[in-house]
């Protein structure tokens, strides 16, 4: 049991206090008990001679007696009774009915006096003493700032294993070979490989970066010590540098052993950036650090794994081989990766029988294992409220509704005029999407305003991209401008709900001209470099690299792109009028149509023949000569007639 955590808390303060009250009782308080009358009483006693002894204390007004059958009694009087009640008492002496009377001036005892003359100071030194607990951790711990605060992972510890965690197969089998080399190094050690002394992990937010983490921990079976990034550097000059020497004297003490940094971008930014030359605490810090990596003993068995979502930032000494040897992308999970981590939080739920995983993976790409974890959160909250007992399809479907979109606002109240407008903005969207060869699936399309949106179009991928074409990105525009089109083509005005629609086009039409060279006008060129200034914001940090006649040239760029597309959305909306206002009945009725009622919807609209958006730029023209086909391809086809290419290796293909 640990006794100093008890006395760290409010138990040491009620001791100090009830002691000291217990001393103030004990000083005032009389050495014989004497029972409470009424004055009357105790005159009368006098008058009759059945006194044996009296005192007077006359500071107190009180009179205590002690009677001849042995009674002792007290009493108060008031002013002016003092002087008579002592002549009484001096007759009774006189008469020899009462031995002897005294009169007594209280004053206060010696140990009192000492206790409230030390009071003050004892109150100066329990303030003094509450403010030092509170600062890091209490004031028998002032000159402890410089100790490492990471958490030691001990075998009582909740044991997350790999078994966890799905979707990241790669990062898996790197970080398996960490955990062998902790319980076997004779075998690495026998071909002379070195194991790396750093791994770092890095990728978007929900990755799973920190569970892979705890997974080591729960099977390495060494010490595992656990830090943030934010816990070196706080209050006081030097603390930063001095906690981490004393992190990794413990890790080295208890080798083979395991350090984990979450958030390492705190401490490892790139040093000097900022506009006052960089944060001298942060760089002394992440100087100690460099130093303790690269000092390690080869034999040592101490590996520092690092966690963050910002590895651009980081200072190139952090990321050299001999420091971060191993860099570990922990990256979005694809229709798999997302299969087998729905598998993992749906482990001891109840599911109806109607419920398909695997088609909940398919709806949800681009979710991240934490999204996937609060889909199947989200459901089984949903389940206890509705008092279900089984998970089933329907209430999975509203909880990536939720999770994407926000929840559904079934209270808020909007007239059937702006109902409508909503209606032929989403129909806009929708058809138009529908219409064009490269654009995603329409999954959804619903009225009823969810999170901040007051209708939406769910539009899905049939599968897993890595790469967007042009055509794919203008046809983006085009959709996201379905909207606005239908407002201006029905009531011949756009409202305000087009607002987000017109920044996500602008922002892909302009990363189309600047970031992807997708413009023939500018060529392949990238306009504007990212100095990566960490402390700066995001537009100060992006240095403008072109002339004005470039900037006016990239206005006109975006400009035609986005009128382009709005172009696209016009003649398809125009073409499909019908459709249209078809649409816009349905969603007044049902509010809310599923994929199969779109598409019975909009059975009679053609899609648009694939265009390719490139057709050249000056002398450089695109091939009429089609890609070659892959044997697997040609056993899809079955063609005979295709051309087939003879291999530098000797082999041919297709």
């Amino acid at each position: 049991m640990d006794v100093k955590r008890y006395f760290r808390g409010p138990l040491l303060w009620v001791l100090l206090f009830g002691l000291l009250a217990a001393l103030v009782v004990w000083g005032m308080s009389p050495g014989q008990t004497y029972e409470k009358v009424d004055t009357s009483t105790v005159v009368s006693a006098i008058e009759k001679g059945q006194v044996k002894s009296a005192k007077i204390i006359d500071k107190d007004q009180n009179i205590q007696i002690t009677t001849t059958d042995g009674k002792h009694q007290q009493a108060s009087w008031v002013g002016g009774q003092g002087s008579r009640l002592q002549m009484q008492l001096q007759e009774q002496v006189d008469a020899g009915k009462t031995q002897s009377y005294q009169v007594e001036v209280p004053k206060q005892s010696l140990l009192l006096s000492f206790l409230f003359s030390l009071l003050p100071l004892i109150i100066i030194v329990l303030i003094f003493l509450f403010i030092m607990n509170q600062m890091q951790g209490g004031g028998s711990r002032v000159m402890n700032f410089g100790k490492s605060k990471a958490k030691l992972i001990t075998k009582d510890t909740p044991k997350t294993t790999f078994a966890d965690v799905a979707g990241a197969d790669e990062a898996i089998e790197e970080l398996q070979e960490i955990r062998d080399f902790l319980q076997n190094p004779a075998k690495f050690q026998a071909i002379g490989a070195k194991i790396p002394k750093g791994v770092l992990l890095f990728g978007p937010p929900g990755t799973g970066k920190t569970l892979l983490a705890r997974a080591v921990a729960g099977e390495a079976g060494v010490p595992f010590y656990s830090i943030s990034g934010s816990d070196f550097v706080e209050m006081f000059v030097g603390v930063g540098a001095s906690r981490v020497r004393d992190l990794f004297e413990q890790a080295k003490a208890n080798a083979p052993s395991i350090i984990f940094i979450d958030e390492i971008d705190a401490v490892g930014r790139h040093r000097g950036a900022g506009l006052g030359g960089g944060h001298d605490e942060r760089e002394q810090t992440l100087n100690q650090l460099l130093v303790e990596m690269d000092g390690f003993d080869a034999k040592g068995g101490v590996i520092l794994i690092a966690a963050t979502n910002r590895p651009d930032i980081l200072d190139p000494a952090l990321l050299r081989p001999g420091r971060f040897d191993r860099q570990v992308t922990v990256d979005r999970p694809d229709l798999e990766g997302r299969k087998g981590i729905l598998r993992v939080h749906g482990r001891g739920k109840p599911f109806a029988p109607d419920v398909d995983l695997d088609v909940i993976a398919r709806r949800t790409p681009g979710f991240t294992g934490a999204d996937l974890a609060n889909v199947i959160n989200e459901a089984a909250l949903l389940t206890a409220r509705f008092d279900q007992k089984l998970i089933d399809m329907a209430t999975l479907e509203e909880s990536i509704d939720r999770v994407m979109a926000g929840p559904e606002r079934k209270t808020r109240v909007m007239s059937d005029a702006e109902k409508k407008i909503i209606a032929y903005h989403e129909g806009g969207h929708a058809l138009v999407a529908h219409a064009l060869p490269n654009a995603d699936p329409v999954h959804k399309v619903t009225i009823l305003p969810r999170g901040r949106a007051l209708g939406y179009t769910m539009t899905l991928p049939m599968e897993d991209k890595f790469l967007t074409t042009r055509s794919e990105m203008n046809d983006q525009l085009a959709m996201l401008l379905g909207g606005r089109t239908a407002e201006e083509l029905v009531f011949h005005e756009p409202t305000t709900g087009a607002s987000n629609d017109i920044e996500k086009a602008t922002s892909i039409a302009r990363n189309m001209v600047t970031e992807y060279g997708m413009s023939e006008r500018l060529g392949a060129r990238k306009f504007g470099t990212g100095q990566g200034e960490v402390f700066l914001g995001r537009d100060m940090g992006h240095e403008r690299d072109y002339s004005e006649d470039i900037a006016s040239a990239i206005d006109d760029e975006v400009r035609r792109l986005i009128e382009g597309a709005h172009d696209v959305a016009w003649e398809i909306l125009t073409e499909y009028r019908d459709v249209l206002d078809h649409l816009v009945l349905e969603l007044m009725e049902k509010e809310t149509l599923s994929k199969d009622q779109v598409l019975s919807v909009f059975a009679p609209i053609s899609k648009r023949p694939h265009q390719n958006s490139y057709t050249g730029y000056g002398k450089r023209l695109p091939s009429d000569r089609p890609p070659v086909m892959t044997p697997k391809e040609l056993s899809l086809n079955g063609s005979k007639d295709t051309k087939v290419v003879e291999l530098p290796s000797g082999e041919s293909d297709a």
